[in-house]
């Protein structure tokens, strides 16, 4: 039925297959690979939203279905319904495998750069294991590649994504939670001090603000524009899985102090704030109390409305936020966070575009003003960073050879991902791989300075 309904949508002379903007090519084996339409949005939530349901096939989730239908058939500031891949029987029209490319802007240190980030990869059962996700892989590498973008990024199983040139090099979602016992009462006669009200379009300059000047505190953030905000706040459907709501904290004479996204049900246990900050006026003390009632009433309320049982309040705000600290005792269930993959196709490239930061790194390190050679050796290929007076002259690629030319410092793999977005320390990564090595302790000092481990929370366009 899903193909039926999508052959209707073509003109009756021309199929799919042989359409010359869509096909990318053909498999063999009665396989093809093609472009998306907005055609595809009903079989494509359809297959998405049973390859990855949590409760198998035959049980399909229907916030997975909402977000595939979302990005196919609603304006999207990033993304065009021709960005998903499509791996089809061609006899049949059936979808047997698909991904993704959602772009979009991170910064690092404040320096945009584009990011491509694939989402959605999945297949069926009894088409795995032929190499068809890496197609498309390759694929959609071309199109991040002509994009722009220097970086890919996504969230996925363990060790999966490394098949394909990612390291797993960025914090993704720490969060900590607390139950009924933590959350903080109110005195006799006491009001609440802040409240939340659903944001309004004439809200989102304020809150764009608001997050921009947040993002400061991190090494890499996801740059959000006013038509990323808009699409968040109207268009997104309320049933997708990538859907935030987005709150304003007013204080008792109406005035807007911070804001809040969380999802419209409950998570495992109780509700999760995924987005929070306030402005520097007010204390991060009495409004997080606020905010800690809040998602404690409203997922009481959520569990009333859904038959379910709330026993908990989060906040999923990364590794480190101010309102983990304000917070205190209060939240004593602690989720270390996990990891985003990251590739990184170029990366001379990219230590060129980011140059200013490592300067100023630099510049405010012991090593200012430090004038040497550093070869970093990957085994298979290498960078090679020259100093002068505290500015980097050149980055380029380096080829190590032989003994006893072996660089300056060692890292395997792609390991050295991890130093350079933050993820691990220069020294945390010697510690954990006898492979990763320098012998100059002036080497070590200069990569902690160019390289330091400092936190990100980056909350991504969906």
């Amino acid at each position: 039925m899903a193909a039926a309904r999508q052959a209707a949508a073509w003109d009756s002379t021309m199929t799919r297959s042989s359409s010359p903007q869509l096909l990318i090519r053909d498999l063999g084996d009665g396989l093809i690979l093609r472009r998306s339409t907005p055609a595809d949005a009903d079989a494509l939530a359809d297959f998405c939203s049973r390859v990855h349901s949590e409760h198998g096939m035959d049980k399909p989730d229907h916030r997975i279905a909402a977000w595939t239908r979302d990005l196919l058939t609603k304006p999207h500031p990033t993304f065009h319904a021709d960005d998903f891949t499509v791996v089809e029987e061609a006899a049949t029209g059936r979808i047997v495998s698909t991904l993704n490319l959602i772009s979009q802007t991170w910064a690092y240190e404040g320096i945009p750069f584009g990011v491509g980030r694939p989402e959605l990869v999945g297949t069926l059962p009894e088409y795995r294991n032929r190499g068809l996700v890496r197609l498309q892989f390759d694929e959609v590498h071309r199109w991040s590649a002509a994009r722009g973008e220097m970086v890919q990024a996504i969230t996925g199983i363990p060790f999966y994504y490394r098949q394909f040139g990612y390291e797993m090099a960025l914090d993704l979602a720490g969060r900590r939670f607390g139950t009924e016992a933590q959350v903080p009462k109110l005195k006799d006669g006491e009001q609440e001090a802040y409240q939340i009200r659903a944001a309004t379009e004439a809200d989102l300059p304020f809150i764009s603000t608001l997050y921009d000047q947040a993002q400061k505190r991190y090494a890499l953030s996801c740059l959000r524009t006013s038509e990323i905000w808009q699409y968040e706040l109207n268009r997104q459907s309320e049933t997708s899985d990538e859907y935030y709501g987005i709150h304003v904290i007013t204080d008792n004479a109406g005035g807007s102090v911070g804001y809040l996204q969380h999802q419209n049900y409950l998570g495992q246990t109780g509700l999760t704030a995924l987005s929070y900050e306030i402005i520097p006026t007010v204390s991060w003390l009495a409004v997080t109390s606020s905010v800690v009632r809040y998602l404690w009433e409203t997922g009481k309320a959520y569990a009333a409305r859904d038959k379910r049982e709330c026993t908990s309040f989060g906040f999923m705000l990364g590794a480190e936020h101010p309102a983990y600290e304000a917070s205190g005792d209060r939240l004593p269930s602690i989720r270390d966070p996990y990891a985003w993959y990251l590739r990184v196709p170029d990366l001379p490239g990219f230590l060129n575009h980011i140059k200013p930061a490592l300067e100023k790194r630099l510049a405010d390190s012991v090593g200012a003003h430090s004038s040497c050679e550093l070869k970093l050796n990957f085994y298979r290929n290498g960078v090679r960073l020259v100093i002068e007076d505290g500015l980097l002259t050149n980055i380029g690629a380096w080829k190590p050879a032989m003994l006893p030319d072996e660089g300056d410092a060692s890292f395997p793999g792609l390991t050295f991902l991890q130093v350079l977005f933050g993820y691990r320390s220069c020294r945390e990564l010697k510690h954990a791989f006898a492979d990763c090595f320098w012998e100059e302790e002036e080497t070590g000092i200069l990569l902690e300075a160019l390289f330091p481990k400092k936190v990100s929370d980056v909350f991504p366009v969906a």
